[in-house]
């Protein structure tokens, strides 16, 4: 009977083809509720396997399989697999869990790796052991003495959404019996045809001695503790070895302690079932290794003396490897040397065993085709290849050895095209005038290829002029009699031509996606073309066959080239050259090459595009890890290794790094991250220098977690031993020193950073500084800092229909279907994209969204009198708009373009647009992130987008951000530059040092007194008549900041700051800031004004409800853009077109009485004066009461490291994204909170209730369900806080609801009282314990009692942290009851709420919707 699925499952499965398969309903609204069952319980040794046939992406984890003893006729089924109890094994992840608890945390293939296709088995055998496979591979025993009677159980969970049962392999009962036979008893060669030699990579197998360690993807294997212990590190292949297959192996690592070392052989027995011996010499059958340099059979020496070299003398780097024969012997190689026959007529199925004995700590299995270590072994194995590879190829035209003619020498014919040039003995093609010329460049070999020969070429030089590349492949014409053509496409006879990644014959393509793109070679890069014996032609790229192009080609043909486009020179590969290095070495052992790469070694989530210029991380939106990329040699001193960011996702917190190690490539076991190395490497982490895995230094001038897409970053170490990154071409200072030479870029594609390639163009070399020059290094405290990126936002002017909402980021249409108008808040910049998402579409309207570009000068005090209702109807003369509708491109309403990309009246819900003015003035339309070429040209510079919510489109959302300004220090080492950028350079030198030390000038309002070296400003009398302009001109990229010192709240308003180009001197100090009419602008509250007018509301935070101590600045780019700075936080441009020379002022208006100049050494000094107790900072609230609450984003703090630490923690806990809304994320950190000022109470509800901010968390919003929206609970319902522990967290999400003391969680485990509270044992009469406890002040819900501290290593600063977790909820009025405090608290515990108000409860289920999650972490 075939094996299928019974038929009582899981709540959300559905059963179909006969009940062999199983799919869960609304995958991607839920992840559990999905196991499903074996109609019959196991058979002894027969295999139940399914294959994935979908997956999602919408949750985490994925399938599981297992085993119960339950029978599913009278099962009552868990959510998932792992609920299961009563004698049920599970395989979760790597991880074998037994009634929900784990058994073996490593086991096997990780199942949520899996793809669909992918094949998942289980198998009980007749002696009791439970196996796991996966795709026919059998992951070795898992449990022994299983019960006889267990029924399969697969768990459709998480991303797992459909499986369909396999038959069973009649044959894989009987092998897998005979396997267990074979190996329990001795070698005998009867079983040993049962097991098929299997063509996977040759690894180390799982199962491994007790103090081995397995990394490198189970190629490299290594005993722990190797000082200590000096045995029990046997280790075997995954395996049995083929005949003449060559099991080698690197000694990576020896300690000088023991006597003995490294051990080499072969065993019949299987590593799967073998009980391993503390040393494999221990083993007393089918066992012969090499030991010293004798050979021992079952522990027994049978050759004293054996080959030239002692085991025991070997050193780091040296190989070992062994070859059983087809004749049953046995030879050893010593660093690629046959030591000889070892042992005669051995066993027909072995595995190869390691034992890393004594001095061996550590091994690497090297591929066969892996480069040795040595040039002389590499010389040697390489010409003993390829003499056996043309030996073999001759053989199949020409058996008789004796007989055969020697073959002319494959080379170019004199005679080529009239761009070509035949040179270095007509084994090079060369295009000499290739900047100056792309054709005429064939050139044909001498003579016919013969049947199996390759013609292979290697591209040695390439122009980046052209378009198009090399193109390869045969003719029947020969050069002598050929009529050279432009291009060899052009022939319309007897040509088989390989041209980008099509094929073509006599001029036409029969072929249109064939191979790799041959376009996107590079140097180095290597293709060939091969006429089979059988008359089929094959293509060859990097020695990688590109499968069959072409049938019945003649016999007699050419090889033929055409250095076209690109391609400027390219050389035949003689596979008779003793070392044909350039086409085989290892790229970090060709220290010479000048072209710099990524490594073919890499991190397992990477991949290396072709051309070895491009790395990814496929899977960005699942893996946020194990990306690690490194440069395919040492960097040279005083050279740059520059590299871009071409993607990144918006999933994951923290960003690329990079740095410099000393390890080599293939020496390293790749962690998770490269800050996990704890030596010879350094790295850069957001804005900290990290060696050796730990942080070395703070606040380096540049931040990566702010970079963005387009951004270059660069690592170089000067001949100095100095380490400096650079970004965007700009150096940021010194990151260390003292490193030594011969260091490998490396970059870690981490979090949010996708994707990168190398930075086109010649390798940068710098010189390295002279000590005595003037341009020496300043002290990195005056380093200036980042400024942080800053998301787009539109304007205040707009269309009369259009509503802003979250702070200018969401536009929508009110009413109608037309005047609908919204621009960019600012102009764009070169490259700049501007994108929104279609958030809403009403469908009884016809057309839709508009998107271009406008040359209108707008500003958010434009009036809308100015406005049409469509952009297409703007025809202004003066002014241009360029605007794509539907398919078209319209300027000034006329059509000038049709069809210029897919017509956006298909845009859906989810949709996103942008439109660009790329750096050669020409108009980029995006839909879903993809170019869809140019839309117009002849664009001016500062135009704005324009975006028409027309029909359908009624509300849209930005997406993008504006070009972070990084901002670099002006004092850093000098790049190659001229004599006149020097003395630039010095001029900037003294003015920064100059401007760190800035006062406020003599000459001021009427009403100032200066003190404290003119550093303080006080307001003596009055509310206004208070300005103070700075002494000097301020330097760019220079924050000049003020602290608040005093604050009068008899007045309304508060602080002005801003710049002006007028020096004090020549000022005539009006009554206040806003009216100093020239060259001067003001930022007053959330408004930004120049020359007294208002020219931008809304802007960053209001500095009128700045507090006593806030930390307020100005700083002007080098792009002469004015930026506020509020506590160190960036607010984003202010206002562009700043002069160069402008002097900053202050006005101590209104509550302001007044202000200090801070310097960078005061914010230092404040920064660690400011730690202190988080009761005093709660005394110090303010008890004001709002009637309304807050605004969810009044002002963003765009890289708060609070937040971000509790993100991480966040992620750690492996919530499933999609119970979250990350757009209602708010933090309640002190800096936040400073920004936003927030209250400390506000009212909600109806009646309303107070309810105190919970200040010091961290909210991560959570998705409402629709029923709070009907009964309108925001607006109706009162807010309180429920405290929990972290293993709560998930079983609450998973239920939607609150859970009372007593109810059974998914998974069935049942809620207890939390210790310190009220339980059966120990409460006052008639209190009941079974109810849901909730709090108005986080202050009590978030105390021990209700929320237990619970430690945690944050991954990014390593530092061991402990944090809090609680739930912020909304609460029907009417269904609890308010009573004091129950845990005993002595003293007041909420300023404001009475100890007897404190404890709200509730038994009536469905009056609680959950709001946030909070979380708090303390060092």
């Amino acid at each position: 009977m075939s094996a299928s699925f019974h038929s009582r499952a899981g709540a959300f499965i559905t059963l179909s083809n006969n009940n062999r398969t199983a799919q869960r309903n609304h995958p991607n609204q839920e992840f559990n509720n999905g196991v499903v069952l074996s109609v019959e319980p196991l058979r002894d040794n027969q295999l139940f396997e399914v294959k994935i046939d979908r997956k999602v992406n919408s949750w985490s984890g994925s399938i599981e399989i297992g085993v119960t003893a339950s029978d599913p006729n009278h099962l009552n089924f868990p959510t998932s697999a792992t609920g299961f109890r009563e004698n049920t094994w599970v395989m979760s992840g790597s991880s074998i869990l037994k009634d929900g608890h784990s058994l073996i945390e490593e086991y096997g293939i990780d199942l949520d790796t899996l793809d669909e296709g992918d094949k998942v088995g289980v198998m009980k055998t007749s002696n009791g052991e439970l196996h796991f496979f996966v795709n026919g591979q059998d992951q070795g025993e898992a449990v022994s003495n299983l019960p006889n009677k267990v029924y399969a159980v697969i768990d459709l969970y998480g991303k797992c959404a459909q499986v369909s049962v396999l038959d069973s392999d009649s044959n894989r009962e009987t092998a897998f019996s005979n396997e267990i036979a074979q190996t329990s008893g001795a070698s005998n060669a009867d079983n040993s045809n049962q097991i098929a030699h299997s063509n996977e990579r040759l690894l180390f197998h799982e199962r491994c001695g007790s103090l081995v360690k397995l990394t490198n993807n189970r190629r490299t294997a290594e005993r722990r503790r190797p000082l200590d212990e000096f045995n029990n590190g046997v280790v075997m292949t995954n395996r049995p070895l083929k005949d003449d297959e060559l099991f080698e192996i690197r000694i990576e690592r020896l300690v000088d302690k023991w006597s003995g070392s490294i051990e080499v052989g072969i065993t019949t027995h299987n590593p799967v079932t073998l009980d391993y011996p503390a040393t494999m010499t221990n083993m007393r059958s089918g066992t012969i290794m090499m030991s010293g340099c004798g050979i021992l059979t079952n522990g027994k020496g049978t050759r004293r003396e054996y080959g030239d070299y002692n085991l025991d003398e070997l050193r780091e780097g040296d190989r070992i490897g062994l070859i059983k024969k087809s004749n049953g012997c046995l030879h050893y190689y010593i660093n690629g040397v046959d030591q000889g026959v070892a042992a005669t007529k051995t066993a027909q199925m072995v595995w190869g065993v390691v034992d890393l004995y004594g001095m061996a700590v550590k091994v690497t299995i090297l591929d066969p085709e892996e480069c040795p270590s040595e040039p002389a072994a590499l010389n040697r194995s390489l010409t003993h290849i390829f003499r056996t590879m043309r030996d073999s190829m001759t053989s199949a035209y020409d058996t008789d050895e004796e007989t055969r003619e020697e073959v002319e020498k494959l080379l170019f014919h004199p005679r080529c095209g009239s761009h070509a040039s035949i040179i270095n003995w007509q084994r090079t093609a060369s295009r000499p005038n290739a900047m100056e010329d792309f054709n005429h460049g064939v050139c044909i070999t001498n003579r016919f290829l013969r049947p199996g020969e390759t013609f292979e070429v290697q591209i040695d030089k390439m122009v980046e002029k052209w378009a198009g590349s090399i193109e390869i492949g045969v003719t029947t014409h020969s050069a002598t009699d050929l009529d050279f053509p432009s291009t060899m496409t052009n022939v319309r006879s007897g040509t088989w031509m390989m041209t980008g990644n099509g094929v073509m014959h006599n001029g036409t393509t029969v072929i249109d996606e064939y191979g790799q793109n041959l376009d996107r070679l590079k140097v180095g890069d290597r293709l060939g073309v091969v006429r089979k014996p059988d008359g089929t032609l094959h293509f060859y790229v990097n020695g990688i066959d590109q499968g069959s192009a072409a049938t019945n080609i003649p016999p007699n043909v050419y090889g033929v080239i055409d250095l076209y486009g690109q391609a400027a020179q390219a050389t035949i590969v003689d596979s008779t050259d003793p070392v044909p290095t350039s086409m085989l070495i290892s790229s970090d052992l060709s220290v010479d090459s000048d072209e710099l790469g990524f490594h073919h070694i890499h991190g397992k989530n990477a991949c290396i595009l072709p051309g070895g210029r491009t790395a990814t991380r496929p899977n960005a939106r699942g893996e946020f890890n194990d990306a690690i990329i490194m440069s395919n040699r040492p960097l040279r001193d005083n050279e740059m290794f520059e590299i871009v960011i071409e993607k990144m996702v918006d999933r994951w917190s923290g960003s690329i790094e990079a740095g410099v190690t000393l390890i080599r490539p293939h020496e390293i076991d790749l962690p998770s991250t490269m800050t996990d190395i704890d030596y010879d490497t350094w790295m850069l982490s957001g804005s900290s220098i990290m060696q050796d895995g730990s942080t070395i230094r703070n606040s380096y001038s540049c931040d990566l977690d702010l970079l963005g897409v387009g951004a270059r970053i660069g690592m170089m170490r000067t001949s100095e031993g100095d380490l400096h990154f650079f970004v965007d071409g700009e150096d940021m200072g010194v990151a260390c020193s003292g490193l030594p030479s011969g260091v490998y870029a490396v970059v870690d594609l981490y979090g949010q950073c996708a994707q990168v390639s190398i930075c086109n163009g010649q390798t940068t070399r710098f010189h390295a500084i002279d000590n005595h020059s003037s341009l020496e290094y300043i002290d990195q405290s005056l380093s200036t800092p980042v400024s942080v990126e800053v998301s787009h936002r539109f304007s205040v002017c707009c269309g009369k229909n259009v509503a802003m909402k979250n702070n200018g980021t969401t536009a929508c249409r009110t009413k109608g279907f037309n005047e609908g108008l919204v621009f960019s808040s600012e102009p764009l910049r070169n490259n700049e994209l501007f994108e929104v998402r279609v958030d809403q579409l009403a469908k009884q309207w016809s057309g839709s969204l508009h998107i271009g570009l406008t040359t209108m000068a707008i500003s958010d005090t434009t009036p809308t009198s100015h406005l049409t209702p469509r952009a297409t109807d703007l025809r202004s003369k003066a002014k241009v708009t360029w605007v794509v509708c539907g398919s078209e491109v319209k300027k000034n309403g006329v059509t000038v373009k049709e069809n210029c990309a897919p017509s956006l009246e298909r845009l859906e819900i989810g949709d996103t647009v942008g439109i660009k003015r790329s750096a050669d003035a020409t108009m980029h339309v995006y839909v879903n992130g993809e170019d869809l070429g140019v839309a117009a040209s002849n664009i001016p510079k500062n135009v704005f987008a324009i975006i028409d919510l027309y029909g359908m489109a009624e509300t849209v959302t930005v997406t993008s951000s504006a070009f972070p300004d990084i901002l670099t220090s002006p004092t850093g080492p000098p790049s190659m530059r001229s004599e006149s950028s020097d003395s630039l350079e010095k001029e900037t030198d003294q003015d920064t040092a100059e401007g760190v030390n800035l006062h406020f000038h003599g000459n001021h309002g009427k009403n100032i007194n200066l003190s404290n070296k003119n550093m303080t400003a006080s307001r003596t009398a009055s509310y206004n008549q208070g300005i103070v302009i700075t002494q000097r001109p301020l330097p760019r990229n220079h924050i000049f900041q003020i602290r608040l010192d005093k604050l009068n709240p008899r007045w309304t308003s508060s602080v002005m700051i801003g710049v002006t180009g007028t020096p004090a001197d020549k000022q005539t100090f009006p009554s206040s800031a806003i009216s100093v009419k020239k060259m001067t602008w003001i930022i007053q509250g959330t408004s930004v004004f120049q020359n007294g007018v208002k020219v931008k509301e809304k802007y960053g935070c209001d500095l009128d409800a700045a507090a006593t101590g806030h930390v307020i600045g100005v700083m002007v780019d080098s792009d002469s853009v004015l930026h506020l700075y509020v506590d160190g936080v960036d607010q984003g441009p202010a206002a562009r077109d700043i002069p160069k020379q402008c002097y900053g002022i202050v006005d101590l208006y209104g509550q302001c009485e007044e202000v200090t100049i801070v310097t960078e050494a005061d914010l230092h000094e404040e920064v660690v004066t400011a730690d202190r107790e988080k009761a005093d900072i709660e005394d110090g609230m303010k008890e004001n009461i709002c009637q309304s609450p807050p605004p969810e984003v009044n002002t963003k703090i765009r890289n708060c490291e609070y937040q971000n630490t509790c993100a991480r923690l966040k992620i750690i806990l492996g919530l499933p994204d999609g119970y979250f809304s990350p757009e209602h994320n708010m933090c309640y950190c002190e800096t936040c909170h400073k920004i936003r000022g927030d209250e400390s109470y506000y009212k909600r509800g109806d009646p309303p209730k107070d309810y105190a901010v919970p200040f010091g968390w961290c909210r991560f919003a959570l998705k409402v369900p629709h029923r709070a929206q009907v009964l309108n609970v925001f607006e109706k319902w009162h807010i309180a806080f429920h405290g929990t522990r972290f293993d709560c967290v998930r079983r609450i999400l998973d239920c939607g609801d609150l859970l009372m003391p007593g109810d059974l969680a998914m998974g069935g485990h049942q809620l207890a009282t939390q210790p310190g509270h009220f339980n059966e044992n120990k409460k006052p009469d008639g209190f009941d314990i079974k109810q849901i406890f909730l709090s108005p002040t986080i202050r009590y819900s978030g105390c021990q009692t209700y929320a237990p501290k619970c430690q945690f290593r944050d991954p990014k600063t390593k530092k061991l942290l402990s944090a809090r977790v609680a739930f912020q909820v909304h609460v029907k009025p009417g269904s609890y009851k308010v009573a004091p405090q129950t845990i005993g608290a002595n003293e007041q515990i909420d300023p404001k709420l009475s100890n007897n108000e404190l404890e709200w409860s509730t038994k009536e289920r469905g009056s609680i919707v959950l709001y946030g999650l909070l979380i708090k972490v303390e060092q």
